[in-house]
């Protein structure tokens, strides 16, 4: 069984981490939010709770060591990082690549204002690493602009993994000066 890690997983990507074990994957998700993370995981045995703040950086690297140990190392990694996510990724890639030398892929889930091409050139070139890029936009109704719903973030991430392509974008980006 593949296995998952995805980071911001019990939030706007929860619906993410559950197609991913329906589509039989063993899915361990990163919350700092114990109730959060118990309750996805509830009548699902394939999500892995990992309940760690990524801010405080050594105990992540421990929580991630240790469920590369108990499980496997990662096939993927889809990550929803507010801050550090260049040294987030690295910790992650790191722990990966201490026990398997096989090709994996990283879903960056990133936000509309960020600069796809310099976030590129900073985290494209992890070794061994499959990098997607998942820009998260907008949407206009009405002539009225919102940001997208939970569900229709997960969905767009869904089929940024099943497309696999290097970039993919969730709602538009178009008519910035609309943008909510």
């Amino acid at each position: 069984m593949k296995h998952v890690l995805v980071i911001g997983g019990t939030g706007m990507l929860a619906n993410t981490s559950i197609w991913l074990t329906h589509n039989g994957y063993k899915v361990s998700v990163v919350g700092r939010d114990r109730h959060k993370l118990n309750k996805l995981a509830e009548d699902n045995e394939n999500i892995i709770c990992i309940s760690v703040d990524y801010n405080n950086e050594k105990q992540f690297r421990s929580e991630i060591h240790n469920s590369i140990a108990a499980n496997g190392p990662y096939d993927a990694v889809v990550a929803w990082i507010h801050n550090e996510d260049e040294k987030i990724i690295d910790i992650v890639s790191h722990e990966i690549s201490k026990v398997s030398n096989n090709e994996w892929s990283l879903f960056h889930v990133l936000g509309s204002s960020s600069n796809l091409q310099e976030i590129m050139k900073e985290l494209g070139n992890i070794e061994n690493c499959k990098y997607h890029q998942v820009q998260l936009g907008f949407v206009i109704e009405n002539n009225i602009s919102r940001w997208l719903t939970h569900d229709e973030i997960s969905k767009g991430v869904i089929h940024a993994i099943k497309s696999n392509q290097k970039t993919y974008v969730v709602g538009r980006l178009t008519q910035w000066h609309m943008r909510p």
